[in-house]
């Protein structure tokens, strides 16, 4: 397990027995045939939690890879797409209760399970590594803010917040 001690003033969990969809923040677990999903610790940080969701695709399914699965309202609206193709099958446990996936992410957090049309272990594979995942996370806000500062770190927001802060209405 790779810990990051501060990302965006929190502290965050990479397991290393799971794969990784970097660019949805998702990562994946193998369980027999199937494939299971849920969204990261940092991805949940990014997009400032989880509000609700909604199935945009019938349990039971199938999807085809990239296809958007899943509607989300975080901080803003968020789609997530299909990472392979093969039959959906939802958590439906989180969908009337969002808060159940930060607060255990990695486990009974998951949002849904996909059992590929190919080989799924090969499949299960051409996810990127923990590692990978971790260095593409070097490139967000998470690590350039570290301390979770409002404003975050870039020279027109520190100006705008010190400008704000110091106007009188």
């Amino acid at each position: 397990m790779t810990v990051i001690d501060k990302f965006l003033g929190k502290t965050v969990d990479i397991p290393d027995d799971r794969r990784y969809v970097p660019r949805q923040g998702l990562w994946g677990k193998k369980q027999d045939r199937a494939i299971v999903f849920g969204l990261t610790q940092a991805a949940l940080i990014l997009l400032n939690g989880l509000k609700s969701l909604d199935w945009l695709a019938e349990d039971g399914r199938r999807v085809s890879d990239g296809e958007s699965i899943i509607f989300a309202i975080t901080g803003k609206i968020l789609y997530l797409d299909a990472p392979l193709s093969g039959t959906v099958r939802y958590n439906s446990s989180v969908k009337d209760a969002p808060e159940k996936i930060s607060a255990d992410p990695y486990g009974d957090g998951w949002l849904f399970s996909i059992e590929p049309d190919g080989d799924a272990d090969q499949l299960y594979l051409s996810l990127v590594s923990a590692e990978a995942y971790l260095n593409t996370l070097r490139e967000t806000e998470g690590f350039k803010n570290p301390e979770g500062l409002k404003g975050g770190v870039s020279g027109i927001c520190k100006a705008v917040y010190s400008g704000i802060g110091q106007q009188k209405i």
